[in-house]
């Protein structure tokens, strides 16, 4: 497989650093071809801003999606964009990794998606109508491709579990493994959460090495989260709401978007 994986921590002497390098070097012993795209040291500008659509006239309006639309339509992205776009094609999977920073991904990392899924290549896809709204959820650009999290977090496991003070672990990632991953036709993978980083001992760190050497080994053959599709029937078009009768009766928001015949069958 080739793989990019594109990583966000400002220290490459960090536990994010040293498990970046695990996974790289597990990766490629397995055979596959890895690219990295590592946001602080390349400088990576995050906010999206006039100097993205250059083609735009000094009088125009910035509207940040007609100007993605537009530019992407043109070939007329940066070429740092184009580049990262050109490694998420050429890619058969892609990890995300990152600390987990006030519940979420650091602000570099999500300036690298808001500039690079791009209007017209990871959205506003395919047909708009009364049978389907637009290639997403399980659609998209970027079907058939794999993607996961590898994630640190500073608080305890049982933290972020379900009746844990921070919420699920599942739960705080939703927006980044449905909203972000799965939206342009990603299989989302579970993601690999290491946990009490800030505490981790030698002996600690060689614990959460290894469990990442055996998910990059699995990278390939591993069961991906079982989101429903957007077309695939479980949703009212164009409402997009669940049709009466699915999902749990007990469940409610984000788990409603699980397959539960997948899940049950998985579990069987």
């Amino acid at each position: 497989m080739k793989v990019l994986l594109v990583f966000a921590h400002p220290e490459p002497r960090s536990l994010n650093g040293a498990l970046c390098d695990v996974a790289i070097r597990e990766l490629e012993a397995q055979g596959h071809e890895v690219r990295v795209s590592d946001l602080y040291a390349d400088g990576w500008k995050s906010e999206v801003d006039r100097a993205d659509f250059p083609s735009m006239t000094p009088d125009e309006r910035l509207i940040p999606v007609a100007a993605s639309k537009k530019a992407f339509e043109a070939d007329a992205l940066t070429e740092d964009v184009k580049a990262e776009i050109e490694k998420l094609l050429w890619a058969d999977a892609l990890i995300l990794q990152f600390p987990l920073w006030w519940f979420s991904m650091p602000a570099i990392l999500k300036g690298w998606v808001d500039r690079v899924f791009a209007y017209g290549f990871a959205y506003g896809v395919g047909e708009h109508s009364d049978r389907r709204w637009g290639d997403r959820y399980g659609e998209g650009a970027l079907a058939g491709k794999r993607a996961m999290l590898i994630v640190t977090a500073g608080g305890w496991e049982e933290h972020y579990a379900t009746r844990g003070v921070n919420g699920p672990i599942d739960d705080l990632l939703f927006p980044i493994n449905h909203g972000i991953l799965y939206y342009p036709g990603y299989d989302v993978l579970p993601p690999f959460v290491a946990y009490r980083v800030d505490r981790l001992a030698e002996a600690g760190f060689e614990t959460v090495a290894e469990s990442l050497r055996e998910r990059m080994r699995t990278l390939a053959t591993i069961p991906p989260i079982p989101y429903r599709r957007q077309n695939g029937g479980d949703y009212l078009i164009p409402s997009m709401q669940l049709r009466p009768g699915l999902g749990d009766p007990g469940a409610a928001g984000f788990a409603l978007h699980l397959d539960d015949a997948e899940t049950a069958a998985r579990a069987a």
